[in-house]
């Protein structure tokens, strides 16, 4: 219609001056008429004269004495023009054409839900080629060990002759095993990357779809796949949604599942290592695996991607304050130490968690102090400084948290005190945080005891200056006892129980269990059960007699506490040396004039 449009207005049109009927007869009655034609169909009359060319119109049909009038022009010509062969069946074409595109339309939008049927057993792997920018190892800080164990899979996919020559044989499968956000699919990413090969990825919750048999024919289309590619790499995340054990569980496993499980089975022995076709996987939990996807053959390579040790949380935070502006006060040595435990991922929610601090306060750089204060979002939960409590229950508070500082702080060997508050933290009502100076992957019974000693801290101290028990040892005393309960039935560290585990903990879930008796007697249930209490008395009166020991630097630092609300870990440790100077044991100390007219930081 644009089109017709645009035509018609470039086309040469009628350039005749339109008139009025009557000066068309009253130019016929002055004889002025030089050629005149009408129009039999619509009455139309193209006449000149000696001033002009003109149009009217007449009626139709003409009067009699109007027709006689015209008939006496010399010139006259008498026209039925016929309408032409496209403008008369153009009317007829136009609903014939809508009916067919609208039938045209229907069948494709048919052909199109079809299609979306049939292709539901296709994979839904996404395919990272070499044309896009590439992960290498250059982008995973940290995790030496894991890339100089990898670097076979690399070599084979770059160099497979080498390792025919010989005749070696490549692992099929390659399974990375760690806990959540230590970067298990990055470093899959950097092996397709550095051997500059496709790379498949897929989730295993991908295959499971209500239809049956959609899980299996997805994974025969994702080896087909990446059989056409030629070398490849398949990663499957989270491989534990579909490789769980058969046949566990009360009811049974899931049929779907099972199919998907089993073909997936089926197509690892199909291909062999030479093919150039290297399949990994990512899971958090091994444990639950079936064996046969273990076996040799199949994943048959465990690589272990634990959380980042000291040095490596220095290279991931490296990384991760990449385009922060920090400032000079900021140590990436002091940030790392501080985050024992925390995966890649929990270290660069900090960093960012630090830069929204640095923007909330207004600053144009992030700090030291915005560390810090991350680190106790992150950890802790946020502050509840709004929570208004009564003078009794500070007081209790700050000699509570005063007593996990004191006990911490003069146990030779324990983690020194990072800092101490009795701001309302989380779901806490104060909170004392001790930082390890260095990592640790084991605890000696020592270091146990130390730990429930810190832990009873705050109710002996309840005890000793109110002479009453309260409700804000709960959390404490479930610490304790779940050491004490490990030393017992774990650890081996209970001389009655002796060297003998009888810990029940394992995949309960999985229904091997739960119908199980438990492998003691009542016996062996009651001597554990004494040897915990034992235990935990036998601390208890420990803490008490440092408490009673150093009682006026408890005093001390529950009232900088008040006064304070938070203070450091080194205050603590000055306090208690001042506390060593101060008055007979059962009299408070006066507090130092240093801690007193110190700024509340």
């Amino acid at each position: 219609m644009l089109a017709i449009l645009a035509v018609s207005a470039f086309l040469p049109g009628d350039d005749r001056e339109s008139v009025d009927y009557s000066f068309f007869l009253e130019q016929v009655n002055r004889d002025e008429v030089l050629e005149a034609v009408y129009d039999n169909n619509n009455g139309g009359i193209d006449f000149t004269t000696e001033t002009g060319d003109f149009h009217t119109v007449g009626p139709i049909p003409l009067p009699d004495e109007d027709a006689a009038l015209i008939r006496d022009l010399t010139n006259l010509e008498f026209k039925t023009p016929q309408p032409s062969f496209w403008a008369s069946i153009l009317p007829l074409l136009l609903p014939i054409g809508l009916i067919i595109l609208f039938f045209v339309w229907m069948q494709r939008r048919a052909q199109g839900q079809m299609g979306n049927i049939m292709s539901i057993g296709r994979s839904k792997a996404k395919t990272y080629s070499t044309e896009r920018p590439g992960t290498t190892f250059d982008d995973v800080a940290g995790y030496a060990g894991v890339k100089r164990e990898i670097t076979e899979v690399v070599d084979f996919l770059k160099h497979p002759d080498r390792f025919a020559e010989i005749g070696a044989r490549i692992p099929k499968g390659v399974l990375l095993v760690g806990p959540p956000g230590t970067g298990k699919t990055l470093i899959a990413k950097a092996v397709a990357g550095e051997a500059g090969v496709p790379f498949l990825s897929v989730t295993g919750s991908d295959f499971m779809e209500m239809f049956v048999g959609v899980g299996a024919s997805r994974v025969r289309d994702l080896f087909d796949s990446a059989r056409k590619m030629g070398k490849a790499i398949i990663f499957i995340d989270e491989i534990d949604s579909i490789g769980r054990k058969r046949g566990a569980g009360l009811g049974g496993g899931h049929d779907e599942r099972e199919q998907t499980l089993n073909q997936m089975l089926a197509e690892m022995d199909g291909f062999e290592a030479t093919e150039g076709i290297v399949m990994m996987a990512a899971t958090n939990r091994p444990d639950i695996l079936d064996p046969a996807l273990l076996r040799p053959g199949r994943f048959d390579r465990q690589v272990i991607v634990p959380l980042p040790e000291l040095e490596d949380r220095k290279e991931i935070l490296a990384v991760h304050l990449k385009g922060k502006h920090t400032d000079d006060d900021v140590d990436i040595n002091v940030i790392a130490r501080g985050a024992p435990g925390m995966s890649g991922a929990d270290l660069a929610n900090l960093v960012n968690e630090a830069a929204l601090f640095a923007v909330r306060r207004g600053g144009d750089t992030v700090t030291a102090a915005d560390f810090d204060a991350a680190r106790d979002r992150v950890l802790l939960g946020i502050e509840r400084q709004s929570m208004v409590q009564s003078p009794e229950d500070l007081e209790r508070t700050a000699y509570h948290e005063a007593g996990h500082a004191l006990c911490a702080a003069v146990q030779e060997g324990h983690d020194p005190v990072h800092k101490v508050t009795i701001i309302p933290t989380g779901m806490a009502l104060g909170v004392t945080m001790t930082l390890p100076a260095e990592d640790r992957h084991t605890m000696d019974k020592r270091e146990a005891e130390q730990r429930m000693v810190m832990a009873m801290g705050g109710r002996v101290a309840e005890s000793l200056v109110f002479d009453e028990y309260s409700s804000g040892a709960a959390n404490d005393l479930q610490q304790a006892t779940n050491i004490a309960r490990r030393m017992v039935t774990e650890w081996g560290m209970s001389e009655a129980v002796g060297p003998m585990s009888l810990s029940d903990s394992g995949p309960v879930f999985l229904g091997e269990d739960m119908m199980q008796s438990k492998s003691y007697s009542p016996d062996t249930a009651r001597l554990v059960d004494d040897e915990i209490r034992r235990i935990l008395v036998e601390m208890e009166d420990r803490c008490t007699g440092l408490l009673t020991e150093y009682r006026n630097g408890l005093d001390l630092i529950a009232r900088a506490l008040l006064e304070h609300e938070t203070i450091s870990g080194e205050e603590v440790s000055r306090l208690i040396e001042v506390s060593r100077a101060g008055p007979n044991v059962g009299e408070p100390a006066a507090l130092p004039a240093e801690v007193a007219a110190a700024d509340d930081n």
